[in-house]
């Protein structure tokens, strides 16, 4: 993978400009939205501390299509390896929530209560916590209900508008999940801001289904201003512009082009269309164009395969037109805007193995923040959580002892 050369300007703010440095967060969660969450708080600066069981997070032994879950949301953290079922257990980590500035979890509710790790039993201990809780469904009805990335884009519409008339379709990203995470995050620096006024903290609750309902509500609103539910993408359905398509090239590769302003539509009818398509008065406007859709995209099809790829790309480019080659997910590792931007980071896993992880898809005056530290092993900072808590070599030792902390 192409990095940064060691003589340029790092794309990263150097850790102490990190702008959430200083801040505290207790992360106890599992799977996707929990460690989302923890990880982008992480990266901007703070103390993430994960805790996990003595085995380790399960997300660290899934294979197959999450095998990916537990390298992309957990670096820039310290774990902590912990029986939280047992008495010990239980006092080590509530000592840590009494310390934080931010808790968050993604179990279900109530379910922390027996552990008195609830917000309500940590915010009675602690008044400055944030207590973040990432939820399947937030107050209502399905309050209680369990819930999975698919199953709300099931009940939430969005398998089906991604689907096609016989088969709804998940999105394959878990959108939801990472997505709310990041409603999370928003609601816990505003919850920060907030604290600095009032010194007082705040119960935050960011859901799985309200992250779907907003990513739907455009199909929503379309039903409401036009009485016509809209299409699946997966069947024919027809795009409010009039070239916005998937075209094949001469070496068989296929290129989205979009078209959909007017000038944008002189500019490429000028480049790649017949003489007198530019002036064309039936394709003035983009009203023009949609209704000429019928003639007009076959049209643009017959003319753009006998083009290579490669040279349709450069020349949209050229022409400053919107386009993409169609890629799998892991053709970006050898996109060169991702890898000499620093958007690609090299990880190393738990295990040793090597991966690239993405950065968060924001930058501060110009730079991204970074990765200060890979996934951690399971346990690798217990001893140091420890110590800081105030426990002497012989208290540590004898908790490994009887099992109730790993690493």
């Amino acid at each position: 993978m192409n990095t940064p050369s060691a003589s340029a300007p790092s794309p990263y703010l150097a850790p102490d400009d990190l702008p959430l440095k200083g801040v505290r967060v207790l992360e106890i969660s599992h799977m996707i939205m929990g460690p989302a969450t923890g990880m982008t708080l992480a990266d901007l600066g703070a103390e993430v501390i994960k805790v996990e069981p003595v085995e380790g997070d399960r997300t660290r032994r899934l294979k197959s299509a999450g095998i990916g879950y537990f390298p992309v949301f957990n670096r820039n953290k310290q774990s902590f390896a912990v029986d939280l079922k047992s008495a010990e257990g239980r006092k080590l980590v509530q000592d840590l929530a009494d310390k934080a500035d931010i808790v968050l979890e993604n179990f279900r509710d109530d379910s922390l209560l027996q552990y008195g790790l609830d917000h309500a039993s940590v915010r009675a201990r602690n008044p400055r916590a944030i207590y973040v809780s990432l939820k399947g469904f937030l107050s209502g009805p399905y309050q209680e209900r369990t819930a999975l990335d698919e199953v709300v884009q099931m009940m939430g519409g969005m398998a089906y508008i991604n689907g096609s008339d016989d088969r709804p379709q998940r999105a394959a990203p878990s959108v939801n999940d990472i997505l709310g995470g990041q409603f999370g995050v928003i609601g816990a620096l505003s919850a920060l801001h907030e604290r600095a006024r009032t010194g007082k903290g705040k119960y935050i609750r960011a859901g799985l289904f309200e992250t779907n309902l907003l990513l739907v509500a455009q199909f929503i609103t379309q039903f409401e201003l036009t009485g016509t539910p809209a299409l699946p993408f997966g069947s024919k359905r027809e795009p409010p512009w009039g070239v916005y398509d998937l075209f094949t090239t001469k070496d068989g590769a296929r290129v989205f082009v979009a078209v959909v302003s007017d000038a944008q539509w002189r500019t490429f009818a000028a480049t790649f269309m017949p003489a007198g398509w530019a002036e064309d008065a039936r394709l003035f406007s983009a009203i023009d164009r949609e209704a000429a859709r019928p003639w007009v995209v076959p049209a643009v099809a017959e003319v753009l395969k006998n083009w290579n790829s490669a040279d349709l790309c450069e020349a949209l480019e050229k022409a400053r037109l919107s386009y993409a080659p169609v890629n799998q997910p892991h053709d970006l590792l050898k996109d060169p805007h991702l890898t000499q931007g620093g958007a690609l980071m090299p990880t190393v896993l738990p295990t040793g193995e090597h991966v690239s992880t993405p950065a968060l898809p924001l930058e501060f005056d110009g730079r991204k923040v970074g990765k200060r530290a890979d996934p951690p092993q399971v346990g690798e900072h217990t001893v140091a959580i420890l110590k800081d808590l105030g426990l002497d070599d012989e208290a540590i030792a004898l908790l490994r002892q009887h099992g109730k902390i790993g690493g």
